[in-house]
């Protein structure tokens, strides 16, 4: 495999405020073991806010990535030679695709908790796929690296 002219790599990590929440999930299962005693509470404390955590992490630790000449978002890896022109969407355009401009055959890797987007165009006449959606916090960054690699796949 080639490595791209211009790689990118971001981690769409989950907000602050969700870990806030992890620490009080874990403080309600305190709570609920309490009639039980001390040590029932911290475990539910522990164990409450670890359940939690390994769940908002897994959520929000997904990676988008240019390489070589694929796009790999999630799990799918798409060779960039598929891709149209992306389309930079900000915050009113990505909330429209992600709602009543949507298309239930295309791929989105959807974080509501991140406001911008990028749109591209799937090229290829055998894929059913019409365009990917991927929710960035850079989308241009995205764009000048998917544009590096086609140069480079060319």
């Amino acid at each position: 495999m080639q490595l791209s002219a211009s790689p990118y790599e971001e981690r769409l990590t989950a907000p602050r405020t969700w870990w806030l929440v992890c620490v009080l999930v874990g403080v309600s299962m305190a709570l609920i073991m309490l009639p039980f005693g001390t040590l029932p509470l911290l475990g539910g404390l522990v164990g409450g806010t670890a359940v939690a955590a390994v769940v908002t992490s897994s959520y929000g630790s997904i990676r988008i990535r240019v390489v070589g000449d694929s796009l790999i978002a999630g799990e799918a890896k798409i060779p960039v030679s598929a891709l149209g022109e992306p389309e930079i969407l900000d915050r009113e355009e990505a909330q429209a695709w992600r709602t009543h401009k949507a298309n239930p055959h295309a791929f989105m890797l959807l974080r509501a908790y991140i406001p911008t987007a990028l749109r591209i165009p799937i090229t290829d006449p055998t894929d059913p796929t019409p365009y990917v959606y991927l929710s960035t916090r850079n989308p241009e960054q995205v764009a000048a690296a998917l544009q590096a690699a086609k140069k480079t796949a060319a």
